[in-house]
């Protein structure tokens, strides 16, 4: 009889798989290192102590937090050594697949025999529309589950490949890898895609979600800043930020707003959305890491869709 093993990527999902009642434990999956440095050597105590920092830093997660939701599933993950079968279940976007990729490079080295095959949402019907885990229904669900892709040790290798370049110093390698994607996974290049224009952009010094945020403002004109988040999140393709991110990247703008209510530009804010001014030097911060690399050491060239080192 073979044991198996599911690791999710949140605890919604969670919950939901379990009302499926499959076999096998579950694993929730809490980080989002699609934000923040990361070091390729996911589970070591300087990589969460890394994550920690950050996201003490940046999200004012406490250390008993931190211990009790993402170490301690961490652990029972270290723990669970004798499932042949793990089934991961992420996600088409950023924030799903960089978790994914770093669960994948630590299967890699500490799960060498074990059966890995992953179940992914996102395109799910004729329209446009991406789909996560949690808005499906039970049977597509296990639709999904009983046609789950069964990676390869080669899959397994690329993501511990892909995993090593995201944490590397330099970007430019990863977005020589997008077109070079012939591996089992289908959403990746979007979302590497999605992660390279988080660099600002040399037109107006803010990336692409600063832009659209900015955008947002102007052209829906929210009523507050409520209004603002919920039009952002409802509308931001494949990095899958949740309301804290976005709320942390609002707050990073604010002297580009006159007032959250209702939402109104300033002038500047204006001027720098229809790039006739440049931002980035007074929102560059040097200490901003997307992965292994420094946000501002890189500039965006949308025109191309190429980074260039500073």
């Amino acid at each position: 009889m073979k044991s198996l093993l599911h690791i999710t990527n949140g605890d919604n999902f969670t919950s939901k798989l379990q009302s499926l009642h499959l076999k096998g434990d579950i694993i929730t999956w809490r980080e989002m290192l699609c934000e923040g440095k990361t070091l390729c050597n996911v589970g070591s105590e300087s990589f969460w102590k890394t994550r920690f920092e950050f996201l003490n830093k940046n999200y004012k997660v406490s250390k008993s937090s931190f211990v009790e939701k993402t170490l301690k599933e961490y652990r029972s993950l270290c723990n669970h050594k004798q499932q042949d079968q793990i089934v991961l279940w992420f996600e088409y976007d950023l924030f799903c697949q960089i978790n994914m990729l770093a669960v994948l490079s630590w299967l890699k080295t500490h799960r060498r025999h074990a059966e890995i095959s992953l179940v992914c949402s996102g395109k799910e019907d004729e329209s446009d529309k991406l789909y996560g885990l949690s808005e499906l229904s039970d049977e597509k669900l296990l639709s999904l589950y009983e046609n789950r892709t069964i990676l390869s040790q080669d899959d397994i290798e690329f993501a511990d490949y892909v995993w090593q370049l995201y944490c590397s110093d330099n970007p430019i390698r990863l977005e020589n890898l997008i077109a070079h994607n012939h591996f089992q996974f289908q959403y990746l290049s979007e979302a590497l895609k999605a992660h390279l224009r988080r660099f600002p952009t040399i037109r107006n010094g803010l990336n692409e979600v600063e832009n659209r945020i900015l955008d947002t403002a102007l052209s829906q004109k929210p009523e507050s800043r409520a209004d603002l988040l919920g039009k952002v999140l409802a509308n931001q393709g494949y990095y899958g930020f949740g309301d804290t991110q976005y709320d942390r990247i609002i707050t990073s703008l604010k002297p580009l707003f006159g007032s959250f209510n209702p939402v109104k530009l300033t002038r500047k804010g204006k001027d720098i959305l229809m790039n006739k001014a440049n931002y980035y030097s007074q929102i560059r911060d040097n200490q901003l890491y997307l992965g292994g690399s420094l946000k501002y050491s890189f500039l965006y060239n949308s025109s191309t869709d190429r980074i260039l080192k500073l």
